[in-house]
């Protein structure tokens, strides 16, 4: 058997049906440019972004059975480790109808009635030999095997946008590295200000809770202080922001593996994802680990900021 990588994951691997159009999507109607179909999922392309980057990435969650599932051939190709992997005949991905407008704004329709997550005597001896899970929603079906993960002393990197309930809350307890988008941590949260939010959602197990909110850039705390941050977005010609919260967290959890403090980590992670979202698609411009220190190095890269609970009311 191949080494355990160093970065685990599993949650939603998707087939994206992919629909640009002229208009922002706010138009309502608009003219098709092009037509495309992508391999996404939240963590299947976070994992792809840690190979991308020259990590080390297996997907582990559930794959089919036969030998040339495309699935399973994407996510080879593109330096992802699956031989840890369970397999069964019934498993297949999630199928998703992507609208992007003018604007690199999309609308995501997607049909979720898949095995996600994992096989429940997944290995502890494998957990043992890895230093990250990353883990989403889906995670609520295999919620033992994140506990024994984290109880086995890897760091649980949390990507969560939806809630399915005590389940969720119960995930959510266990990823000490923390990342949602703003809109689902104010409904998680019932808060209005991202400073609030950010308080609401630490606890003295976290290591780090990070709000992405696009556009306005990422909002954080780590363990090493009390103080919170605000990181400007990255300025790049948008062309797609699909999967670009995924690129997000697969370039922390590289971070992470590096030795990057709470700064690091959301600094390289945040230039990792605006360089994804200057192409087309969840995967055709994950950048490489020298693309990323170069827009790092760049005389315009953002520096973090603190962040007051009385700035940037984000609205409803």
């Amino acid at each position: 058997m191949p080494t355990v990588p160093s970065i685990l994951g599993f949650g939603a691997i998707a087939i994206d049906d992919i629909v640009y159009v002229d208009q922002p999507l706010s138009a309502g109607k608009g003219k098709v440019l092009q037509s495309a179909r992508a391999f996404g999922g939240n963590v299947a392309t976070a994992l792809a972004a840690v190979a991308r980057l020259g990590g080390s990435a297996g997907f582990v969650g559930w794959l089919g059975n036969a030998a040339d599932d495309p699935v399973l051939c994407d996510l080879i190709e593109s330096g992802v480790e699956t031989a840890f992997a369970p397999r069964h005949a019934d498993a297949r991905p999630v199928r998703s109808r992507i609208t992007v407008g003018s604007d690199g704004e999309r609308f995501i329709a997607y049909d979720d009635d898949a095995m996600l997550g994992t096989t429940p005597d997944f290995s502890d001896d494998i957990l043992s030999r890895a230093a990250v899970l990353i883990v989403d929603s889906y995670a609520i079906r295999s919620i033992d095997v994140v506990t024994r993960a984290r109880d086995l002393g890897l760091a649980i990197l949390g990507d969560i946008e939806w809630s399915g309930g005590p389940a969720t809350e119960r995930l959510i307890g266990l990823c000490d590295h923390l990342i949602l988008p703003l809109g689902f941590a104010r409904t998680a949260t019932g808060c209005r200000l991202p400073a609030e939010m950010l308080d609401a959602l630490w606890s003295p197990s976290r290591s780090a809770v990070v709000l992405t909110d696009g556009g306005r850039g990422v909002y954080y705390r780590g363990r090493e202080e009390t103080r919170l941050w605000q990181l400007p977005p990255h300025r790049v010609a948008v062309v797609d922001s699909t999967g670009a919260g995924d690129c997000f967290h697969g370039a922390y959890a590289h971070a992470l593996t590096r030795g990057a403090d709470t700064a690091g980590r959301v600094a390289f992670a945040a230039a990792a994802a605006a360089l994804s979202i200057t192409g087309r698609g969840g995967r055709e411009a994950l950048p490489t680990e020298d693309q990323v220190m170069e827009l790092l190095a760049s005389a315009n890269a953002p520096s973090a900021v603190e962040l007051k609970y009385a700035q940037l009311d984000t609205g409803t």
